[in-house]
């Protein structure tokens, strides 16, 4: 089957213009060309089945601007989704009329701010919001307001907590939502744990709504300060714990570790709380919380001996010393991250109250070194 001679006459003259970009709508039969502002549109006439009669459309199209009929798929589908593209073609891609190659786009390392704006024409989806925002040149340019806002109106429409997480991470980066809508997004997390948790992720010590700092932080706050001023980052961060901002982010992460609700958003949460407190972490590997618990409390019992191969915990031990709980919690949860899960999770594709009862050795410690940083453990 052959295009008719209409539909190849007219598609010819649209790709003598200068194209930036080609979408196809199936539903319509119509190929739409990105000029500038306006848009050009060729209505089909198809000969045969439309299947067939849109794969002939693609090939002349790949032929245009690729010099072969057959450079898509074949030429596209080892880069497609693995952000492997070379940067040189890729405003070629965008004029191939087909998704994936614009997927291909979006993903790609040399993504620019105008390629964005093309690729986002060609096809606003969220999946492609969220990987160009993932693009500092992106959320600096003129296309990441843009993104920001569609993907925050399509949030109610996300139905799986990953999804929701990193819309939630991406529209957070500075300059791309107002407070009004920070605050709205804020809100909501109070019914979606998701929610919360792209806030730990992203902001975790510039959490709305602050609680205030625990209530010994001036016993401490001098010399914590002084030996963060030193340059001990373990002291800077347990400072920085013990007031407003850490206290902050352990009540959210302690509610959101209540009641993750897939394997995705545990995984999410796991990783945020490690994340915090890296500072601290320990050079040893531990994938069990019993280990972790036992390998903290052996390195500050050195560094009580000023024999720790760490030198800020000797510092803090000599300086702090009422605070060694506080210290061992530190050190616990900087080992905590989604290689904890490995077992559990190999072994179960549960979600919800199940998942979080599978959970519980896991979820229990930290809970309890959650606790302690709180001043509420026993």
């Amino acid at each position: 089957m052959e295009l008719s001679n209409e539909d190849l006459l007219r598609l010819n003259v649209l790709l003598a213009n200068p194209i930036e970009a080609i979408r196809i709508d199936e539903s319509n039969m119509t190929v739409c060309g990105l000029t500038g502002a306006t848009e050009a549109k060729v209505r089909l006439h198809a000969t045969g089945r439309s299947e067939k009669y849109l794969r002939h459309v693609r090939e002349l199209l790949s032929g245009h601007v690729l010099g072969s009929p057959g450079g898509y798929p074949a030429y596209l589908q080892r880069w497609t989704r693995m952000g492997q593209t070379r940067d040189a073609r890729l405003a070629e891609l965008l004029l191939l009329g087909d998704p994936e190659a614009v997927v291909a786009v979006a993903g790609a390392p040399g993504l620019t701010d105008d390629l964005a704006r093309r690729a986002w024409w060609a096809l606003p989806t969220p999946d492609n919001a969220r990987c160009m925002l993932e693009r500092e040149c992106v959320v600096t340019g003129s296309m990441g307001k843009v993104l920001a806002s569609y993907l925050v109106e399509y949030l109610p429409f996300e139905t799986e907590p990953l999804p929701m997480i990193n819309t939630v991470r991406l529209v957070l980066q500075p300059g791309l939502i107002d407070t009004d809508t920070r605050r709205g997004l804020w809100s909501k997390g109070k019914n979606k744990s998701a929610l919360l948790i792209g806030f730990l992720a992203t902001e975790p010590n510039a959490l709305p709504d602050p609680l205030p700092a625990r209530a010994d932080l001036p016993l401490h706050a001098a010399p914590l300060a002084s030996l963060a001023g030193a340059g001990n980052a373990c002291a800077a961060l347990l400072l920085r714990t013990l007031d407003a901002p850490g206290q902050t982010f352990l009540q959210v992460a302690e509610k959101a570790l209540r009641r993750p609700s897939n394997q995705d958003a545990a995984v999410c949460l796991l990783n945020a709380i490690g994340a915090y407190f890296k500072p601290a972490q320990l050079d040893a590997a531990l994938q069990d919380m019993d280990n972790i618990l036992q390998v903290a409390q052996g390195v500050w019992v050195r560094a009580v001996t000023g024999a720790s191969e760490h030198a800020e915990l000797n510092a803090l031990a000599s300086m702090v010393p009422p605070l060694a709980r506080e210290v061992v919690a530190l050190l616990t949860l900087s080992q905590v991250d989604e290689n904890l899960l490995n077992t559990i999770f190999s072994r179960t594709t549960a979600v919800g109250s199940l998942m979080n009862k599978k959970m519980e050795p896991v979820v229990t410690p930290i809970l309890q070194q959650l606790a302690v940083l709180r001043g509420v453990g026993g």
